[in-house]
């Protein structure tokens, strides 16, 4: 089975921090998060997982980089001292031995810038930011990388239900994949791995569509013509993070927009790495919009694509056209 090793230690690092995570939304405070460059809120759980994350990967793989999406700049101001205490006290409450500097040294891990050559991880602590505040979907997305190409996903869905026809039922979802190996999923607490496959729905008119919650994010407006050009039945559902890539590979959508929102916007790979690792496993398809390959060797962005259409497969033809009708 390969990497073994690689996979086993990735499951455990995703559910202690998806567990980290799944404890601070219900006790967010005020002070507990901050402004980025990009105005994205970022909680004091993004680095508290992506510590967990990296302290984990760089103590079992101490030659793999890591990309990340955070790094520990804003802890060493000395005017987020509260910010700092909440985030080492919440990381030594998964991992109590860890010291101050072990905490900083864990998330500037994540400092790697990527590339076309050797083996690296990526990491998005927390993918779905604003999903995470309302205490709606968000994701602990982590993938290995491989000279350029994703050969390991593995999705931790902490709100995600077990059963998307129960949607108040049991929640907490583990989804991992390997190249050539097949998708699985597994609740949160326990470690009984399920097999994952995409819906049949070759009838686009049967299908069901998801998107970002953000029009931020996807050009929801676009993403309403190519349902009507489809016939899609029904509104599409919304949800944040990598959850969606999730929803696709299991069947519970079929088809996952992202369209562009301006020309120059370029897609970062922590966004898409174990999401489209999932999907493809599980006999999905992902392209970008002009159904181009998704480019992970570029270093930190998608610079070759443009935009994310992600189907079962037997749907994305008919996908693409219909985008194509509506972007040109």
């Amino acid at each position: 089975m390969a990497y073994e090793r690689e996979r086993a230690a990735a499951v455990d690092a995703v559910v202690k921090a998806s567990r980290l995570c799944r404890a601070v939304q219900d006790r967010l405070v005020a002070g507990s998060t901050l402004q980025k460059g990009d105005k994205s809120p970022v909680t004091v759980a993004d680095f508290g997982a992506q510590a967990v994350v990296g302290h984990l990967l760089s103590r079992e793989f101490p030659d793999i980089p890591m990309v990340g999406e955070e790094d520990a700049h804003a802890l060493r101001d000395p005017d987020n001292l509260l910010l700092r205490t909440k985030v080492m006290d919440l990381t030594r409450s998964v991992l109590p031995d860890m010291t101050d500097d072990e905490v900083i040294k864990a998330i500037d891990y994540g400092i790697y810038g990527g590339g076309p050559k050797g083996t690296h991880w990526c990491l998005d602590p927390i993918d779905g930011t604003k999903g995470f505040l309302r205490l709606e979907q968000y994701a602990v997305a982590l993938a290995l990388i491989e000279d350029g190409e994703v050969v390991m996903g593995v999705l931790g869905c902490p709100n995600l239900p077990h059963d998307a026809s129960k949607p108040d039922g049991d929640k907490g979802c583990i989804f991992v994949a390997v190249k050539g190996e097949g998708a699985w999923w597994r609740t949160l607490e326990h470690d009984g791995h399920e097999r994952l496959h995409v819906s049949d729905i070759a009838d686009p008119s049967r299908a069901r569509l998801t998107e970002s919650v953000e029009s931020g994010h996807t050009a929801q407006d676009e993403s309403a013509r190519v349902a009507e050009l489809l016939r899609l039945g029904g509104a599409p559902v919304r949800m944040d993070s990598q959850a969606k890539y999730a929803a696709v590979a299991r069947g519970d959508a079929d088809i996952y927009l992202r369209l562009p929102t301006r020309k120059d916007y370029v897609e970062k790979i922590w966004d898409h790495a174990a999401g489209y690792r999932v999907i493809t496993e599980a006999g999905g398809k992902v392209t970008d919009i002009n159904g181009r390959a998704l480019d992970f060797s570029l270093g930190r962005g998608l610079a070759n694509n443009s935009g994310v259409v992600a189907t079962n497969a037997a749907l994305h033809d008919h996908v693409l056209a219909a985008v194509r009708a509506v972007l040109r």
